[in-house]
């Protein structure tokens, strides 16, 4: 991992998957960026208990820092607060997994309904734009940005549609998302495979079809939690 000093830029320096010491007093934001980095790069693994001891020795930084830093990251949704067990990272069974992209296509289609509706091309401009930071982002050689590129994607055509509701929805359903997309990353990491997927519902987009969206929609949000539940399944019972 970069190192973060005060507010200086994170260093172009390659990138590493597990935590690095924060070599100076850090502000609880750039603690949390440390933390969700190592969840999102595997180096923290969904359900793996942490510990505020464990944290301030590997990122060098105080206890009261890091107590602060997990309970934005708690109130995120990636970490999980259990009662008299402390704290681990959040994880996802696989029914949760399928559940969420059941949902996820009724809430992507409010959204798409919406878009759909502004004869004027102004929202479905904001997914335009959205795409062309995809594209140059998902090819990064950073795992923390090809992440946050797919799920910055998929926010822009909720933002597009102007909904409230899908608005105070979207942090709790990356923070889903991110739990999901790091069983997929650890087990395939595949930009071009990513790419390709997002560019087939891009190209439904630009249909103004409904139907032909809502067909790509599903299939795009479905079969990624299928395939994602097998490999889980298919771990749970290897010898």
């Amino acid at each position: 991992m970069p190192q973060l000093a005060n507010s200086e830029p994170v260093s172009s320096a390659p990138v590493a998957t597990g935590p690095s010491r924060i070599s100076t007093m850090s502000r609880k934001e750039a603690v949390r960026a440390e933390i969700r980095r190592s969840i999102i790069a595997g180096s923290l693994r969904p359900g793996e208990k942490v510990t505020e001891s464990q944290l301030s020795s590997a990122l060098g930084v105080s206890r009261p820092t890091i107590r602060e830093a997990l309970n934005a990251l708690a109130e995120e949704g990636l970490i999980v607060k259990e009662p008299y067990r402390g704290l681990k990272v959040a994880e996802l069974q696989p029914s949760a997994i399928h559940d969420i992209a059941v949902s996820r296509i009724a809430l992507d289609m409010v959204a798409v309904d919406a878009i759909l509706a502004d004869t004027s091309g102004t929202k479905f401009a904001v997914i335009e734009r959205g795409w062309k930071l995809y594209e140059t982002a998902v090819f990064s050689s950073d795992p923390v940005v090809q992440h946050d590129a797919h799920l910055d994607f998929h926010e822009c055509i909720w933002r597009a549609s102007g909904n409230y509701m899908l608005e105070k929805l979207w942090p709790v359903t990356a923070a889903q998302l991110t739990i999901a997309l790091t069983e997929d990353q650890r087990r395939r990491s595949d930009p071009e495979r990513e790419h390709r997927v997002h560019g087939t519902l891009m190209e439904a987009l630009r249909t103004r079809d409904r139907e032909v969206i809502r067909q790509a929609v599903s299939e795009h949000t479905l079969t990624s939690a299928d395939e994602i539940v097998a490999m889980m399944q298919a771990e749970l019972s290897a010898p």
